[in-house]
């Protein structure tokens, strides 16, 4: 039972990132009609954004310290971060540690511009072409971003470490009846569930109480009609876009403790985002954080000992943890094409 929640718990911190970027592109597709194979890219950048800010904080002079000294007996150099200088060393020291936290608040106008040029630059001279013109034209973007990225951050991992306060783990288990050190869980991956589901509650009280919101549903219901009654529908979408672009940078910021962020970490979650969104229904925003947490949790079970061997002695099936999420898919396609959650007709032609 231990390992079974432990499995859960992993799932759920899976499911959690698959869900924020799967709202995302679900809002861009509901909203404007466009299948956006550069969404992926927009995840990678906002970890990128806790990079830079790590480094921008980490930025240091060198002074002496009169008391050290070096082997020769001169005062030691030592490095001293901006930071600390001009705050103190105390409050420095804090602000370079919670710089993954702080990066939110670089990241979201940085994506919310990213995404505005995107959309108005690129995206908007696609809206009446057909999907696979726009799988193309969004996932060559995705790779020009791609390859920026590893041109200036370089292709290993960055290490990006999460608040000295949150670097340890929580003994689970004791919460549930178990014994002590039973069910041990990393805070900042509990963090990470807590804000996406912060951040998908907002998203959708947002669109369902705000003024803004509720023309919104309605444009992605019928764009004609609202458009005939004076508001200017498009300016709403790309609002959209580029809120859609904020969700998954800020997903990305608070995931870069959890997998360092290299250059193609975007493409790694783009494609599994996307068969959350066709599993969930396209368009769905419910169906793609329900088919989100769905997926991770059974992807996490599949990577479960006891599951993993069953399939590969009894069924022949290796690797089943990498191919669960496909196996389901294809399934739940074949019984139900429009998604767990998709509207009637959509993928049904």
């Amino acid at each position: 039972m231990d390992a079974i929640i432990l499995q859960l718990l992993n799932g759920l911190d899976k499911g959690s990132a698959y869900a924020l970027i799967a709202l995302g592109l679900t809002l861009i597709f509901g909203t404007l009609g466009v299948v956006n194979f550069a969404h992926g890219a927009l995840f990678m950048i906002g970890a990128f954004c806790a990079v830079a800010l790590q480094r921008i904080l980490g930025a240091s002079f060198v002074t002496e310290d009169p008391t050290q000294k070096d082997f020769l007996g001169n005062p030691l150099k030592v490095q001293t971060p901006y930071v600390e200088s001009w705050f103190g060393q105390d409050v420095g020291s804090a602000i370079i540690n919670w710089s993954v936290p702080l990066a939110i608040l670089m990241a979201i106008p940085v994506m919310i511009i990213i995404g505005f040029v995107m959309e108005r630059g690129l995206i908007k001279h696609f809206y009446k072409r057909p999907h696979a013109d726009q799988i193309l034209v969004t996932f060559g973007l995705a790779i020009i971003l791609q390859e920026l990225v590893r041109g200036y951050f370089g292709a290993n991992p960055i290490q990006t470490p999460a608040p000295d306060a949150f670097k340890g783990s929580f003994d689970f288990g004791v919460l549930l009846g178990f014994d002590p050190n039973v069910i041990i869980y990393p805070y900042w991956r509990m963090i990470y569930f807590a804000f996406a589901a912060t951040v998908i509650g907002g998203v959708f009280a947002f669109l369902q109480f705000t003024t803004f919101g509720m023309v919104v549903r309605a444009g992605m219901a019928d764009r004609e009609t609202v458009g005939l009654l004076g508001i200017n529908i498009d300016k709403r979408f790309t609002i959209m876009f580029g809120m859609a672009a904020a969700v998954a940078g800020v997903a990305g910021v608070m995931y870069a403790p959890i997998n360092a962020p290299n250059y193609h970490m975007g493409m790694d979650f783009l494609v599994l985002s996307f068969v959350v969104v066709v599993v969930g229904g396209m368009g769905s925003l419910p169906g793609a954080v329900a088919a989100g947490f769905l997926l991770g949790v059974l992807e996490s079970l599949a990577s479960w000992s006891p599951i993993k061997n069953f399939f590969e002695n009894w069924l022949f099936l290796p690797s089943i943890d990498q191919i669960v999420i496909y196996l389901v898919a294809i399934i739940i396609l074949l019984t139900r094409p429009r998604g767990l959650m998709g509207r009637k007709g959509v993928m049904e032609d």
